[in-house]
């Protein structure tokens, strides 16, 4: 967790160690970065605050997803005493996988944070002397591995977060039907979605510079305009 806030973070400590989590506390981003970075160590999922004394949030989620190795898809909560809109657009578009404002039912973050781990299950890599290969989506050069969580693109991985992943699986396994919003937020939050909740279309966004050859015109990820998204079942792209 990167936060400032001294009292914030003494409650949030306390009330996740009560339900079960071990929380590593840093109170600015120098520190924060300075402990994801630290190999000896590993996270679970990051709380990150939108305003630090020595940097904007924003500026260290868009550090982090920089990065090389596990830090880079580390599952990311935004904390902010901000309610504009467009801070939750721009922090999904960096790379954060939910948004909470402050101030916040400490239960619902804990259902949030649980949400994401639940997600951010999975098993060890595939290598040549497993036992079992991992399940394989492939539609022409996109191959997906649902079971070591890794997407490849002509071959080569492609980086993406524990949010994007599992959206692209869930289009994926249904390609050729259209899914709604509703559907898709349904599915990857386990719970009745907002009407008005937009994010998915930043995290399909977000998806589509992954995996697609040119974001602007996909061609695997189609919108159906009033209706929702549907992932195509080509083969020759």
């Amino acid at each position: 967790m990167i936060e400032d806030d001294q009292r914030l973070a003494d409650m949030l400590q306390t009330y996740l160690q009560q339900n079960g989590f071990e929380v590593v506390h840093a109170s600015s981003a120098q520190q924060g970065l300075a402990l994801l970075q630290d190999q000896s160590q590993s996270y679970a999922l990051l709380l990150l605050d939108l305003m630090l004394p020595d940097a904007f949030g924003l500026d260290v989620c868009r550090q982090i997803r920089a990065q090389q190795g596990p830090i880079a898809t580390i599952p990311l909560v935004m904390l902010t005493a901000k309610g504009d809109p467009m801070d939750k657009v721009i922090g999904l578009e960096l790379g954060a996988d939910d948004y909470v404002a402050k101030p916040f039912e400490p239960r619902e973050l804990l259902a949030r944070l649980r949400a994401l781990l639940r997600r951010q299950q999975q098993l060890p890599a595939y290598s040549p002397q497993s036992l079992e290969p991992a399940r394989v989506l492939r539609f022409g050069r996109l191959e997906i591995q649902s079971d070591t969580r890794r997407v490849y693109l002509d071959g080569r991985e492609r980086s993406l977060t524990a949010y994007q992943f599992d959206l692209l699986l869930v289009l994926a396994e249904s390609a050729g039907r259209v899914l709604s919003r509703e559907h898709l937020m349904d599915a990857l939050k386990g719970e009745t979605p907002d009407a008005f909740d937009r994010s998915i279309d930043v995290h399909v966004g977000r998806l589509r510079a992954a995996i697609e050859d040119d974001p602007k015109q996909p061609r695997r990820i189609i919108t159906v305009r009033g209706a929702g998204y549907v992932f195509a079942k080509l083969q020759d792209v």
